[in-house]
């Protein structure tokens, strides 16, 4: 069967999905999709999962897709990260047959994407991407799909998203921000560059950025022609966004955990990173329940903070709008609500003034790398050069670290096979050696237990004859207590 492309594929696998929860780091797994779709989501993403992890790592596939597995989690895209064409693809060979379309991550603007090499530091790298498109639409069942950040120019994001279009991308989410917009930098998304691209290309395209209520996805729709909305951090802080709804926080609470206890396992850190999302506002003020929060240690001491939670905020109901706590929010605080980022504190009026500022940013990162004198130093760098007067924080003089042979991580500096430890244990594990880098001593142990064995022997009135320690090799089970 001939797979399905372009608007056929989003009518037909997607159900012509306009309303989607966007692939969040450790914030959109399965019990969170799941509370989201009860709530009017109609497409979900995975979290980004790591393509190069994914391929050697069968613990890291069944913990964040094989053992999410459900038939109400459709339809479902997974999203990866990879800079790799291979990689990338072998690894979506592996999880194609869990979702419905695989999606390449373009946008992510952290800096650990950037330490990787990949997410957004790759939309300057058009002919590897091409590459990675091209290759994944010829090799893989189902559908590939991209999510980019946009570029300062509408005429180059436009560019862009013709290239990936042609490359074989079935469908393209565009977050109307640039790389360099995040964080207390957020500002505001371009929906003009998400209408342009729209109108340029001949598949379906999401848009992403600015979206708090339902009202923003319809007028998202309206101003771009999209054919539908994503939401993350809105979603976060609302669940119901889709429906319209600004339910008590508590209430979603209780029904996140209820979700959470029927479809285990789901990692507390994500149990309890939601909750502090969807109570942001709320634990400003009864901050004591922050820290109850922060030290629980299982789902029924979250369960204990959420119904102390609650009992605080009804009691705040019952009270006088006088006696009520005034936080300057749209409503309550405990109702959900979408949280708005502080502006920079000095972000300058007009644009000339930016640009200086930026200019004298630019200026001091240049002088704390070079090799300048103490003062022209951070405050944070002045105390590590005060510790170590030796330490140079010039980039070309950092050490250059060299990778595993076989899987790209940092090799070990003494390992014996120039490998990492992970790769290095497995094969001093295959081959009974040593490597006194890592502190494997397979070799050893195996020598070890074969002394032992020709001394009772000899004790015991056994043949004269000796066994060489090292041709001794480890039962299984015995290996397998070694590793």
């Amino acid at each position: 069967m001939e797979k399905l492309q372009g608007f056929e594929f989003w009518r037909e696998t997607l159900q012509s999905a306009q309303y989607i929860l966007a692939p969040m780091v450790e914030q959109s797994e399965l019990a969170w999709r799941l509370l989201s779709r009860r709530h009017g989501a109609q497409l979900c993403y995975t979290p980004m999962l790591h393509a190069q992890v994914f391929l050697r790592d069968a613990n890291y596939r069944r913990e964040n897709l094989y053992n999410e597995v459900s038939s109400e989690d459709r339809p479902l895209i997974t999203q990866f990260c990879a800079n790799d064409p291979e990689v990338f693809v072998q690894a979506a060979l592996l999880a194609q047959n869990y979702c419905d379309a695989i999606d390449l991550n373009l946008g992510c603007p952290q800096m650990i994407a950037k330490r990787g090499h990949y997410g957004v530091f790759l939309q300057d790298e058009w002919e590897l991407l091409e590459r990675m498109i091209k290759l994944a639409n010829e090799k893989l069942l189902v559908p590939v799909t991209c999510k980019i950040r946009v570029f300062p120019e509408v005429e180059k994001t436009v560019k862009y998203a013709k290239m990936l279009e042609k490359a074989g991308c079935q469908l393209l989410t565009v977050h109307g921000r640039t790389k360099d917009q995040k964080g207390a930098l957020t500002g505001v998304a371009s929906w003009e560059h998400i209408k342009a691209v729209r109108e340029a290309v001949k598949i379906p395209v999401f848009a992403n950025g600015n979206i708090q209520h339902l009202s923003d996805v319809q007028r998202c729709m309206e101003e771009t022609g999209v054919q539908g909305v994503m939401s993350a951090e809105g979603n976060l802080h609302n669940p119901a966004l889709f429906e319209g709804r600004s339910p008590p926080v508590w209430e979603m609470a209780e029904e996140y955990l209820e979700v959470v206890q029927k479809h285990p396992p789901c990692t507390l850190s994500f149990v309890r990173a939601h909750l502090f999302k969807l109570w942001h506002h709320t634990l400003q003020i009864h901050q004591d329940l922050r820290e109850e929060l922060a030290k629980a240690k299982n789902l029924a001491g979250i369960e204990e903070v959420n119904r102390q939670l609650k009992q605080r905020c009804q009691k705040e109901m019952a009270k006088e709008e006088s006696e009520r706590h005034h936080t300057g929010l749209p409503l309550p605080h405990w109702i959900c609500q979408p949280y708005v980022r502080p502006a920079p504190k000095d972000p300058g009026r007009e644009n000339g003034q930016k640009a200086l500022q930026m200019k004298a940013v630019s200026m001091k990162r240049a002088l704390e790398d070079s090799d300048s004198p103490n003062d022209s130093l951070s405050k944070n760098k002045q105390k590590k050069k005060a510790r170590n007067p030796h330490k140079n924080f010039c980039p070309e003089l950092k050490p250059k670290y060299i990778k595993c042979e076989q899987c790209g991580n940092p090799k070990g500096n003494k390992c014996v096979f120039n490998l990492c430890r992970g790769c290095c244990k497995k094969k001093a594990y295959k081959e009974v050696a040593d490597c006194p880098s890592h502190g494997l001593r397979f070799k050893t142990k195996a020598q070890k237990q074969g002394s032992s064995g020709v001394s009772s022997g000899q004790i015991n009135g056994s043949s004269s004859v000796q066994t060489e320690p090292c041709a001794t090799v480890p039962d299984q089970p015995a290996a397998q207590a070694l590793a």
